[in-house]
């Protein structure tokens, strides 16, 4: 027998269609309105995602491109007697369609890949994806492994509240990553965060003196033993470094002294927490190390006098914070923070934009309107934890609201003890427009006080673009009123029933 004959035919399974007359699906068919035959498109389809891409299909797969060299190396068939029949060829099968390119996410530029990446960092952060990223693909571990990717990073080694032994442990597992991760990766880190670091605060910050220079801000949450030494080294190797954040953790005021010392002139924001030593990093600040802060903010300041010592001499005080803009003194309880101590921050700062004096009961309206600043956008004076009997009687809040009704934005005058007539005079400032315009308060914070109906509507009415209104625990208010309104239209609604309710009330 020919060797031609003696291939073997190929079994049909039985119910099974021809190839080639194979029901179309549904599938089949989008297939086909999205990329005709002969248009000169062809699909690309991915996991989540489909592409149609003009020019020439994709490249088959390795499969067919195997059995297309496998039936070149086939003999050629022997020669047919003569006077042989020949035997009928079957229809060769019709090739599958392509499917879907395995190798597309090699083939985008590596530029683009850095624009797609750096959109995700700056709206998630560069963790966990970068990490997840460089596990794809050469192409995507190359694009995840640029150090400019980098520039936000937080590092906690453990939660809070294990015990101390497994959080060293930690400790000293993330310290020998971020040996290498330092200088391979962080090399253009900006803005550094700790959490929970107990005992390897100092070989971190180390790290980051040696390989990252262009560090601008570093916070330090729940941190532990960090000493002068450190702080310093930290300033003399980032000469960029602006911006500190030293809230809720343990730092000697000598060190952050020692660190104003050194990277003062620079220094843009502070935010400290108010212990028995923050007296000496204030008065280390009045005495102009910091020309342009622009932001400085003490948490939880409770019983903080900032008066000199007696002596025979007259102090003359100092430049103050020329580009301060925002100045945060708020605390949970009542503190005594006076108009002398507020002067002598703010005598030399016109440009401030936010003054949050929350819980400071002995600052009075006569002590604000003395502050140079005249463009104040938003003004925190809430006594939240003070009760309604402790709360002082005050008078001349219209000294407020005169000197700053076209600039304001905020309002907070929550548990202050003004009486009706003073309220109604210090908010009536809003109705007096300057060249008819509007004022651009958005929101007022009235919680707790002695405002009356027609106070509140003179205001909703005179200020279109207000967006929250608190009127909780007022007593004068009508029942159904006294809560919170957020909105246009809760607060346009809040004016209706107030102007329903004056007929009566009267």
């Amino acid at each position: 027998m020919a060797a031609g004959a003696a291939r073997r035919v190929p079994r049909r399974v039985r119910g099974a269609q021809p190839a080639g007359e194979r029901a179309r699906s549904a599938e089949d068919w989008w297939w086909d309105r999205l990329a005709p035959s002969g248009s000169g498109y062809h699909l690309l389809q991915s996991d989540s995602m489909l592409l149609v891409l003009p020019g020439p299909g994709p490249a088959r797969p390795r499969v067919h491109r195997r059995a297309a060299r496998r039936a070149q190396r086939q003999p050629a068939p022997a020669p047919r007697a003569p006077g042989a029949k020949a035997r009928p060829r079957m229809a060769p099968a019709p090739e599958p369609p392509p499917g879907p390119d395995p190798g597309w996410g090699d083939r985008i530029p590596l530029e683009i890949l850095l624009q797609i990446f750096g959109l995700l960092v700056a709206a998630d952060g560069p963790v966990p994806f970068l990490g997840r990223a460089a596990r794809v693909c050469r192409r995507w571990h190359q694009a995840a492994s640029q150090p400019a990717l980098w520039h936000t990073v937080t590092l906690s080694p453990s939660p809070a509240g294990r015990l101390a032994k497994s959080e060293a442990k930690a400790e000293k597992k993330l310290l020998a990553s971020l040996e290498w991760l330092m200088p391979n990766r962080f090399s253009q880190l900006q803005r550094l965060t700790l959490i929970h670091w107990k005992s390897q605060v100092h070989p971190v910050l180390k790290l980051v003196s040696e390989s990252c220079p262009r560090l601008t801000f570093l916070k330090l949450s729940d941190c532990h033993g960090v000493t002068s030494d450190t702080l310093i080294m930290l300033a003399k190797a980032c000469p960029q470094l602006h911006s500190l954040d030293i809230q809720h953790s343990m730092v000697e005021s000598t060190a952050v002294v020692s660190f104003l010392e050194e990277a003062g002139p620079r220094m843009r924001k502070l935010w400290l927490t108010y212990s028995s030593q923050t007296t000496a990093i204030l008065g280390a600040l009045l005495g102009s190390c910091c020309p342009q802060l622009q932001v400085l903010e003490v948490l939880r300041l409770l019983n903080l006098m900032w008066l000199p010592k007696p002596s025979g001499r007259v102090v003359t005080p100092g430049p103050g914070f020329p580009s301060l803009e925002e100045l945060c003194l708020a605390g949970s309880t009542c503190n005594f923070v006076s108009n002398e101590a507020l002067g002598r921050l703010l005598h030399g700062s016109p440009n401030l934009r936010l003054l949050d004096l929350r819980g400071c009961a002995r600052i009075t309206p006569a002590g604000l309107h003395d502050l140079p600043c005249q463009e104040l956008e938003q003004l925190h004076l809430g006594l939240y934890g003070t009760s309604d009997r402790l709360t002082l009687a005050k008078e001349g809040s219209h000294l407020l609201t005169q000197k700053w009704c076209h600039t304001l934005r905020e309002l907070d005058l929550s548990g202050q003890g003004f009486s009706e007539k003073d309220l109604e005079q210090a908010l009536a400032a809003f109705s007096a427009t300057r060249g008819g315009s509007h004022p651009a308060l958005c929101s007022v914070n009235l919680r707790g006080t002695r405002v009356t109906p027609s106070t509140v509507s003179s205001v909703i009415s005179s200020c279109p673009g207000l967006l929250y209104l608190n009127l909780e625990s007022c007593r004068c208010l009508p029942r159904g009123l006294k809560r919170a309104y957020r909105g246009q239209e809760e607060v346009q609604w809040c004016l209706e029933q107030l102007l329903t309710s004056l007929p009566s009330s009267s």
